[in-house]
């Protein structure tokens, strides 16, 4: 075991990505992440591009689950529930994202894993909280797009209609606060030597994340009507003769040094841009004009005359081109590794480098109760116990 994290215990009972995402970023820092699933496995196994023709593993899967131990346990079942209880009383970290009092129905609610295990570190994961007229909502990415404003600050510049970003942002933003939220309360226990209930809510998370520039005009009572809508202007997506580019020029030296690299001096003195007050008020005409400029040429050419002017600039890369990107290849941010029944796969590296404790390096995602025996068997099962227990189908074990 590497990371920062080795020696922490983590109950996985979360689905989907904003659990998930969470706790493998954890199994990237050290911990150990136990994937508690039921019989037929996460539903995201058999969700997007499959990869695998046994069902169990599909892309998205992998990219959400690599590096944990997977125990396939039925809870509906008492003796599941048992299995379950023994192993929250021998971790740190619990996380579940099921609707608001499932828990409790099953008997695990906060309030009993506390007494079970005072330094326990209970997570619950919802998509709009706990309370409030919307706790029992369904919910799913597109659902807090909405909500939080995010789809409107999309919003296309001339028709105003409110817009989706193709990723599921609010799923995987929570998962990073989710995280962080652990290691805090970790480093809190060392402190108190109790655990504590964090609680997640995607809306919530998304508004936090939003505020400090997209809801800019909001942030002084009393003066909304006078600023900025930072939705009323163009994107910084520039269309060049052979392809697309972004470049930004917030700060006067950056502008100065556009004004000189697309040979138009004269519109560093130009009142309307000359300071960051007037190309902020004046953000569409100027995007639109450095729209204009950069047409004129290559993407080559522009990017190496904006880089000797100093100015922020870059190509914008179709997603095949990514992992192929000079920088990207440079810096190993992509991994390859043979994954068992499936071949050859890609993933990121983990994007917090520990150089005391380094993560682990990206390896396979778990099938559907790949370590249930030896997780069983550290928990004080028999071999006869687990036997029987497989038979009667509270534990699934590989074949």
């Amino acid at each position: 075991m590497t990371g920062p994290l080795s020696g922490v215990r983590v109950i996985d009972l979360t689905s989907v990505v904003s659990g998930p995402f969470a706790t493998m970023f954890l199994a990237d820092q050290g911990a150990d992440v136990i994937k508690v699933e039921p019989p037929g496995g996460d539903i995201t196994r058999r969700s997007r591009q499959s990869v695998d023709p046994t069902g169990q593993f599909s892309a998205l899967f992998i990219s959400t689950n690599r590096g944990k131990r997977s125990l396939s346990v039925d809870l509906k079942q008492a003796e599941g529930v048992e299995i379950l209880k023994k192993l929250i009383a021998r971790s740190d970290v619990l996380v579940q994202n099921f609707r608001p009092q499932v828990m409790e129905r099953l008997g695990l609610g906060e309030p009993a894993m506390r007494a079970l295990n005072p330094r326990l570190i209970y997570v619950s994961i919802s998509g709009a909280g706990d309370s409030g007229p919307y706790a029992e909502k369904r919910i799913y990415d597109p659902i807090i797009q909405g909500l939080s404003g995010f789809a409107d600050v999309q919003s296309n510049a001339e028709t105003g209609r409110p817009q989706m970003i193709r990723t599921i942002v609010a799923d995987k933003t929570t998962s990073v606060f989710t995280a962080q939220a652990v290691a805090s309360a970790l480093y809190a226990r060392e402190k108190t030597g109790v655990g504590q209930h964090i609680k997640v809510a995607m809306l919530d998370t998304m508004i936090s994340y939003l505020w400090p520039e997209a809801m800019m005009q909001y942030t002084v009572v009393g003066q909304e009507a006078a600023a900025n809508d930072p939705k009323a202007r163009p994107d910084l997506i520039f269309k060049t003769l052979d392809g697309y580019m972004t470049a930004g020029t917030i700060s006067d030296s950056e502008w100065q040094g556009f004004c000189r690299a697309v040979e138009q001096p004269a519109l560093i003195e130009d009142k309307r841009f000359n300071t960051p007050a007037a190309r902020t008020a004046n953000a569409a005409e100027r995007i639109t004009l450095m729209g204009d400029i950069l047409a004129k040429r290559t993407t080559a050419d522009w990017l190496k005359r904006l880089d000797d002017a100093d100015v922020p600039c870059a190509p914008v890369l179709r997603r095949g081109e990514v992992m192929h990107n000079e920088q990207v290849v440079a810096r190993s941010l992509i991994a390859e590794f043979d994954h068992p029944g499936i071949g050859r796969v890609r993933q990121a590296k983990p994007a917090a480098e520990f150089l005391g404790t380094p993560a682990r390096a990206p390896s396979a995602a778990p099938g559907i109760g790949q370590h249930g025996g030896e997780i069983l068997t550290e928990l004080g099962y028999a071999r006869a116990d687990i036997e029987r227990l497989t038979k009667a189908k509270v534990v699934r074990l590989p074949k």
